[in-house]
């Protein structure tokens, strides 16, 4: 939660935020954003371990947050986190569905349990947390739900179909959801993240990523901080009469 990094904020005071997937990468910093701008944040992951790092980040800085172990495929325990961040904190304002993993190999040579655990983490875990947050989030003056997408659900990506239908199916729930509660003031959109150095890039050889960067009109690889506050934004008051709104933040890919 570095000060360096801070080139947005809003006032969240009083909010309060669920993020999945917030024990590192993206997750993370979008916890972290959300928390330093007054939000208690329920951090959500499986690796108890990593979330109380990002917990125990957040609490140095200043912020509020606690940490919830989940498999977000886990329907039964998804309720549960939901009920007990609300039965902690009185609430539900904002819910950031952000788990997600990759499996990537060719259509070919892509195996059942590859395609399903992915479709599982990305999209069923987005469904769960989704209808569950929904009531509470109700009863919130400005509820918001933020989904992380990915520009592979728009344009799709060779070697990641499980991915990019994932990601895909992610991107037409948004829209769904977003017409199925506006009538009570709750704003649904994604966030959809193009070539982003995390640690799943921090893998790729520096051939393969110079070679990404040259797909990107801006030259270059985004920072988790881009995504941090693309969801700051769609989490704050100025975003209030935006939702069914998908988001890319590409350096200009799907352009």
């Amino acid at each position: 939660m570095s000060d360096a990094k801070i080139r947005l904020t809003t006032d969240l005071s009083g909010q309060v935020a669920l993020v999945t997937g917030a024990a590192r990468g993206l997750g993370r910093a979008i916890a972290e954003n959300l928390a330093r701008c007054g939000a208690k944040v329920a951090c959500v992951d499986v690796n108890a371990e990593l979330l109380d790092q990002t917990v125990a980040a957040i609490g140095a800085a200043g912020g509020t947050a606690m940490a919830w172990t989940c498999d977000v495929t886990d329907s039964a325990r998804v309720s549960a986190v939901v009920d007990e961040v609300v039965k902690t904190w009185g609430g539900l304002d904002i819910l950031v569905n952000n788990a997600g993993i990759t499996k990537d190999t060719l259509i070919l040579r892509m195996k059942d349990d590859q395609w399903d655990a992915v479709i599982n983490i990305n999209l069923r875990g987005t469904f769960l947390f989704t209808r569950a947050a929904a009531r509470p989030l109700m009863k919130s003056s400005r509820g918001r739900i933020i989904n992380i997408a990915s520009v592979a659900g728009i344009m799709g990506n060779p070697g990641q179909s499980n991915y990019s239908a994932s990601k895909a199916g992610v991107i037409g729930l948004t829209r769904t959801v977003a017409k199925e509660l506006a009538g009570r003031n709750i704003t649904v959109n994604a966030v959809a993240p193009g070539f982003i150095a995390t640690d799943m890039t921090a893998v790729l050889s520096d051939e393969v990523k110079e070679a990404i960067k040259k797909q990107v009109p801006l030259g270059r690889m985004g920072d988790p901080q881009d995504i941090a506050d693309a969801v700051l934004f769609l989490a704050s008051p100025a975003a209030g009469f935006i939702t069914g709104h998908v988001l890319t933040v590409d350096g200009g890919l799907t352009a």
